[in-house]
């Protein structure tokens, strides 16, 4: 409709044909344009049968602003600044272009200080990995374009790197850190890769095609964070290429105590699509979660210390009496020297 009203106010006599050629939609949908802009917002819009286009019959200004409450527009700020996460890297420039052409489209209508609203509403995240701009770029281009991927990767407690290709699927920021979903090649299962344990990628120049049924959200249904169930055989449950596991590997029902200081803070968020909590009338907390992997939920009980209680699975309990055990030994105090 921007290109419209500015042909339109050039006095050039636009038609459909045209302006579909030109923006690449159908003639219907330039059609439906200009009945909206002449019935709809009321646009002296009229046809000419000499020049075989459409004209302004008087003078039109601009296209009208966006008219948002402020509600709306306080919103929009905090969505801003939710978007933090993304500062450094390839998408930050267009990000802060779009708050500003936004912004300057309500065009005054609404009056407040964005300066109050910077002061009153912050985000803050801890352990944030620090970005490497030209590998977020490759590798989320080639997610963008759907062209498959080679780099060096190092495995989570590996020695070295290790050459992969992959198809792309998703690039998704997890708790502050950013991870690569993609179909290995190679091993011929979808893999998960942390970009701070990837190095020298490179597109290849070969297109994929994406499978219509992949999810993310479908992918990570059974995870705490990104780490899923495995397989017998140490894979990632045996994935299909859409990312749906064919053979699913093992479920852990968990069921946590949490004692009344703890309760009420664990009360307060939503960790997982799965969870159930059952409230005790002593202010204490039963938190039952369905998860594919125990590794993250894990380190999440110890973060808790003596404020949690592991109640099953019995292959988590007897982990964690380990950990607790080999840290009361690294904690014990020295035998004083006589």
């Amino acid at each position: 409709m921007a290109h419209l009203h500015h042909q339109l106010s050039a006095g050039t006599f636009p038609n459909c044909r045209k302006l579909a050629d030109a923006l690449e939609v159908s003639s219907k949908t330039i059609q439906r344009d200009i009945d909206f802009m002449r019935d709809r917002l009321h646009y002296p819009i009229q046809w000419d049968q000499a020049h075989l286009g459409f004209y302004y019959t008087e003078p039109v200004g601009k296209l009208p602003g966006m008219e948002v409450s402020e509600g709306e527009v306080v919103a929009l700020f905090v969505a801003q600044k939710a978007l933090e996460q993304y500062r450094g890297t390839s998408f930050e420039k267009s990000l802060r272009t779009a708050f500003q052409k936004i912004s300057a489209g309500l065009d005054g209508q609404i009056r407040f200080q964005w300066s109050d609203i910077e002061t009153a509403i912050s985000f803050r995240g801890l352990g944030a990995t620090v970005a490497d701009l030209e590998l977020f770029e490759t590798v989320s281009r080639a997610v963008l374009d759907q062209h498959e991927l080679t780099f060096d990767y190092k495995k989570l407690g590996g020695s070295r790197h290790e050459a992969r290709r992959i198809q792309p699927y998703h690039l998704g920021c997890v708790e502050n850190q950013w991870y690569l979903f993609g179909h290995d090649l190679a091993r011929r299962q979808l893999r998960t890769f942390a970009l701070p344990r990837t190095r020298r990628a490179r597109h290849t120049g070969v297109r994929f095609q994406r499978p219509a049924d992949f999810s993310i959200a479908q992918h990570l249904s059974d995870s705490f964070g990104v780490f899923r169930s495995q397989s017998g055989s140490g894979g990632s449950g045996n994935p299909s290429r859409s990312g749906k596991p064919s053979n699913p590997g093992t479920r852990h029902r968990i069921r946590l105590r949490f004692d009344p200081f703890a309760a009420r803070l664990v009360s307060e968020r939503q960790w997982h699509a799965s969870q159930k909590m059952k409230r005790f009338p002593d202010g204490s907390l039963e938190l039952t979660l369905t998860l594919g992997s125990l590794e993250e939920i894990e380190r999440w009980i110890l973060s808790w210390g003596e404020h949690a209680t592991v109640l099953a699975p019995p292959a988590l309990l007897t982990r964690l009496r380990v950990i607790a055990t080999t840290l009361a030994r690294r904690y014990a105090p020295a035998v004083p020297l006589q």
